[in-house]
């Protein structure tokens, strides 16, 4: 079942991303439906190295795919996105 977590949920998965504990971000995205839980998503698999998949959650997003370059700067982003609610 997908549903949309709290802010303070996302919030901490940004947190875990920027800490580099993605799996622990993971648990918390997956079952989130929001654009932003998508975002987080996509940068979960790119830090995996699942790039295809990372693609698919950047497209539930509706953002475009930056590549594994841009994600500390896609963090970064998210976190401020996240923190604004």
């Amino acid at each position: 079942m997908i549903v949309r977590m709290a802010g303070a949920d996302l919030r901490r998965a940004a947190d875990l991303l920027a800490s580099g504990d993605w799996q622990a971000a993971h648990q918390i995205v997956q079952d989130d439906g929001s654009p932003l839980a998508a975002w987080l998503h996509g940068i979960v698999h790119t830090l995996e190295g699942d790039l295809d998949n990372a693609r698919y959650w950047y497209g539930q997003a509706h953002r475009a795919f930056p590549g594994r370059d841009a994600m500390q700067d896609e963090i970064a982003a998210a976190r401020r996105e996240a923190a604004a609610g």
